[in-house]
């Protein structure tokens, strides 16, 4: 007897023992990671489970040693995961108090988001929208795109609820697919939510293309939480599409999943039990139908779980055992039905009157606000753009008018031009021949007292005049139209230097050296383009060529800066008058 006391005591003592080394080593894990690590092991481990436990309380408990308020707020984030509703709401007020002052964007709004969750998680709807009201009022207040969308998502479950599974659907669909800022596993989630409410409004194409997308993309990253979840679903789609059999036997599978360790949350045991139910029942066999209700009636006493479709499994049980004559079991399923009738009248009569009221009447306010400011801003911009046409409009007219008054100008300097050089040719056949006599801007007068003045102080008269017969010869044998003429090479050319001729020029002519040359070479090309036809039908590069400018536009400019036409007005005018 006394060994057998002893080897009780070692054990014991071994148990503690060990108990405690593990303990110990955990502790020691634990202080060796940084709350980063600590947060991702946390959100990692399935709710409720001791190690999670430990880990927010070490969180917290090294977040208050360190004097870390962001990390000691998010501690009390964490251990309100793990606790029943009345210890999680007194994390959250701790959690309030201690971000009252907080410069972060996510609060308060957080905190009344949580607390909506924990209260919708505890079936208490009423203060769970009060929650997510307040919740969106602060995060808009804050501008926080997620946290907005977190509380449109909470209040469309609470329309699914009532009912309204056309308006929860469009904003599931909203948050889906038109946003950047959901991750991954949140819009798995609402593609879930979103395929029950398209069977809810019988859009089953689209129901059925997302529960089987959901079925191959949780089966193809190992999630086989989310693939039992859209088998469920898929289960549901069989149920509404009668097809019952085919509804079973996904369901029996989910129910065998979602009942072992844990697995399930209460609204995946309850919803797979009442399709199970509602599949048996469509097959019209009734006691398996009764045998999954009744399961239900045992989880809505241990769980408190209610749910508006209770009403149909109550009514069922209060028929089948009517039929059956089981006065007791009627009476008790009457009584059962009218407890939960009674929940949810009130909380449906309190959203169904709440909502409307505090959210989408304020929304509807809002979209219109929107929708006056973008029309506003669309007409005041329909304003500047129509004001900025008219001012164009009038510019061009203006711009078109002074163009045609140009143009009409510039005809005018191209036919006397023409004239001139006809006038000159009339003379050319009666007298000897001159040259370059065309004038088309005004030749400065320079008095001859002022030029042999000039020219007396610096150059004798014989040089100079000597220079001037040079210069006489260069312009009659059209030597101008050479390329690369300079005033140095000119100056060679004629055995003189460059401040002489230049000096000459000057005075002489009146201009400088490339006025000069440049005059010479555009009053050859006004008489040669109106008298021969086949040097004007060159191409305007060509014609530069000849007439030794290296490049059209050097030509072109030279032009109409020497006669106030452009050339191709010039050119036009010379073959219309042909014409004429």
């Amino acid at each position: 007897m006394m060994k057998i006391k002893s080897l009780l005591l070692f054990l014991i003592i071994g148990v503690v023992f060990y108990h405690a080394q593990t303990l110990n080593i955990r502790k020691n894990s634990l202080e060796e990671r940084t709350y980063e690590e600590l947060e991702k092991e946390f959100y990692n481990s399935p709710s409720g489970e001791i190690n999670s436990k430990s880990i927010a309380d070490y969180y917290l408990k090294k977040a208050k040693s360190e004097k870390n308020t962001t990390q000691i707020a998010e501690g009390y984030v964490m251990l309100h995961f793990a606790e029943d509703l009345p210890n999680a709401l007194k994390y959250l007020d701790s959690l309030q108090y201690i971000t009252k002052n907080s410069k972060e964007n996510i609060y308060p709004a957080r905190i009344y988001l949580l607390r909506g969750n924990l209260y919708s998680k505890n079936d208490n709807l009423q203060s769970a929208f009060n929650n997510y009201i307040l919740g969106l009022k602060y995060a808009k207040e804050k501008g926080n795109k997620r946290q907005i969308a977190m509380a449109h998502i909470s209040i469309a479950h609470l329309n699914n609820y009532i009912g309204k599974h056309a308006e929860t659907a469009k904003v599931l669909r909203h948050y889906a697919y038109d946003t950047d800022y959901m991750n991954e596993d949140e819009k798995n989630s609402l593609k879930l939510n979103l395929a029950d409410a398209y069977i809810e409004i019988n859009k089953m194409d689209s129901a059925y293309v997302l529960i089987k997308d959901g079925l191959l993309d949780s089966k193809k990253n190992k999630d086989v939480y989310r693939y039992h979840q859209n088998l469920g679903l898929l289960g549901y789609y069989h149920l509404h599409s009668r097809n019952y059999q085919k509804a079973i036997d996904g369901l029996l599978e989910c129910e065998k999943y979602f009942f072992t360790n844990h697995n399930g949350s209460k609204r995946n045991q309850n919803y797979t039990l009442l399709y199970l139910g509602k599949s048996y029942a469509g097959l019209q066999e009734k006691e398996k139908a009764v045998g999954f209700f009744r399961k239900i009636d045992s989880l809505v006493l241990k769980t408190n779980y209610i749910y508006p479709e209770l009403r149909d499994v109550y009514t069922y049980l209060i028929d089948y055992y009517k039929e059956n004559g089981d006065k007791e079991k009627q009476l008790y399923y009457v009584d059962r039905f009218l407890k939960v009738d009674q929940v949810l009248d009130m909380q449906f009569r309190y959203i169904s009157r709440e909502l409307p009221r505090r959210y989408d009447t304020p929304e509807l306010q809002q979209e219109k606000e929107s929708i006056t400011n973008e029309l506003t801003k669309r007409k005041s911009l329909f304003y500047i753009v129509l004001s900025l046409l008219l001012i164009s409009h009038l510019l061009f007219i203006n711009v078109y008018f002074k163009y045609k008054k140009s143009e009409k100008n510039y005809k005018k300097i191209a036919q006397d031009l023409i004239q001139s050089v006809n006038e000159n040719k009339s003379e050319k056949n009666r007298g000897p021949e001159i040259k370059n006599e065309i004038s088309a801007a005004p030749v400065q007068t320079v008095s001859t007292e002022n030029v042999e003045d000039k020219i007396s102080r610096t150059i004798s008269e014989d040089i100079a005049q000597t220079i001037l017969k040079e210069l006489e010869i260069f312009e009659n044998n059209d030597q101008f139209l050479n390329k690369g003429i300079t005033l140095g090479s000119l100056a060679k050319k004629i055995k003189t230097n460059s401040k002489y001729l230049s000096e000459i020029i000057n005075t002489h002519k009146g201009k400088n050296f490339a006025t000069y040359l440049n005059d010479l070479r555009i009053d050859y090309a006004i008489s040669r383009l109106a008298n021969n036809k086949k040097f004007r039908s060159y191409k305007i590069p060509f014609i530069a060529e000849e007439l030794g400018y290296n490049n059209e536009q050097a030509f072109t400019l030279a032009f109409k800066k020497r006669t106030g036409t452009p050339l191709s007005i010039y050119l036009k005018e010379i073959e219309n008058m042909s014409l004429g």
